[in-house]
């Protein structure tokens, strides 16, 4: 394994029912293992890995999956036309900080714990989340194992946290907790985890950068400021994807809705990414070799977590407010950026869920590192 020391330098839908759960939504199947799987549906981070599980699972037929979402409105954007939903938990954003009070009193708690008091698994052989609370404390209540696989469960091991790292540690356990748990983050810091899960199925990715193009996600700003901010730059066009944002042009700003084919390939053609300092769409950038400057959501532990991981690592510029210098700096200055290889963490991860006696996450971690790959260039 590259240490890291090393590395830095060198480098509309049916949606079904709650109460469908059951025998009732399952194929009886030989053989097949009855896996659900939950999905924490805050940003779209969650969401695209999710889409590369599922596409993971169709290729192997040993698994009926049946899944499910909490933590914001149902959406198109999930990785299956059905799933189950449940309210769940999730963080109030506003002006790129999280806003605390509007957390506490926008969240229902009583309706959170009758959703895991009433949610039965007894039909499922296999409990799967991604840092979704409602079914890793619903399995947790039953006694049954559960399967924490995502990037948050990297942070249950020596890898770069932000604040006093026992009380972060402790609130991201408590969230969605689990009993084995499968850590994913950019670099291994000689731990035993995974690499990313890149979701870049059905993009060209051979597309040619577009000079001059910037992708910009950063739905927790305040849009009409960004634009603003942009225009003063018109050396450069800014395509600006939120679910504010109609489809339209003008002058050097290209606003666009949210949209899961029309995002990868801006992505791919674009030369530089501005963002917030999510764990995937940086994984996609890295994988494809952008240019990335981030701002990490004001008190969200884990983003404030991946920008010390990303600037130790020297993948990314992180800043902690935008202005139009900052920005037009970074643009001009033709720094090197890294390109990542990573495996297919997604397929292996399905291998190893259907036959889990044959390789330690200790050795899958190994395996997947070694074949993992970090390029610099200008």
């Amino acid at each position: 394994m590259t240490s890291l020391k090393a590395l830095s330098a060198n480098s509309e839908n049916p949606f079904l029912p709650v109460t469908q759960i059951g025998s009732a939504t399952l194929v009886d199947m030989p053989n097949r293992k009855r896996v659900i799987y939950g999905v924490q549906g805050t940003g779209n981070g969650h969401i695209s890995r999710a889409s590369a599980m599922n596409k993971a699972f169709e290729k192997h037929h040993g698994f009926d999956v049946t899944w499910m979402m909490s933590g914001r409105q149902k959406t198109p954007l999930m990785c299956c036309d059905k799933y189950h939903w449940y309210k769940g938990l999730t963080f109030a954003i506003n002006n790129g900080r999280i806003d605390l009070l509007k957390t506490l009193t926008g969240n229902n708690v009583f309706q959170l714990f009758r959703d895991i008091n009433t949610l039965s698994l007894s039909e499922f052989d296999m409990v799967v989340t991604d840092y979704e609370p409602v079914l890793a404390w619903a399995a947790r209540r039953q006694g049954i194992k559960s399967i924490g696989l995502g990037h948050q469960y990297a942070f249950e091991f020596d890898v770069p946290i932000a604040g006093k790292k026992m009380l972060a540690r402790r609130a991201m356990t408590m969230f969605a907790p689990v009993e084995v748990k499968i850590g994913m983050h950019w670099h291994h810091f000689n731990q035993p985890i995974l690499p990313p899960i890149v979701d870049l199925h059905g993009v060209n990715k051979n597309q040619s950068e577009v000079p001059g193009k910037v992708l910009v996600y950063l739905p927790f700003e305040n849009q009409d400021g960004l634009i603003q901010l942009f225009e003063t730059l018109p050396k450069w066009h800014f395509y600006i994807y939120s679910s504010q944002m109609e489809h339209y042009n003008r002058g050097n700003i290209h606003t666009r809705p949210i949209s899961k084919t029309g995002f990868k390939n801006d992505l791919v053609t674009s030369s530089a990414i501005i963002c917030n300092t999510g764990f995937e769409l940086i994984s996609e950038c890295l994988s494809l070799g952008k240019r990335i400057m981030t701002k990490p959501l004001s008190r969200q532990i884990e983003q404030l977590s991946n920008a010390m991981a990303l600037e130790a690592l020297s993948y990314a510029n992180v800043v902690r407010n935008l202005s139009q210098s900052t920005v037009r700096r970074w643009l001009e200055n033709e720094e090197t950026s890294w390109r990542v290889s990573y495996p297919d963490v997604a397929d292996a991860v399905v291998n190893w869920l259907e036959d889990q006696e044959a390789e330690s996450i200790e050795d899958l971690s190994a395996r997947l590192w070694q074949m993992t790959s970090a390029s610099k260039f200008t």
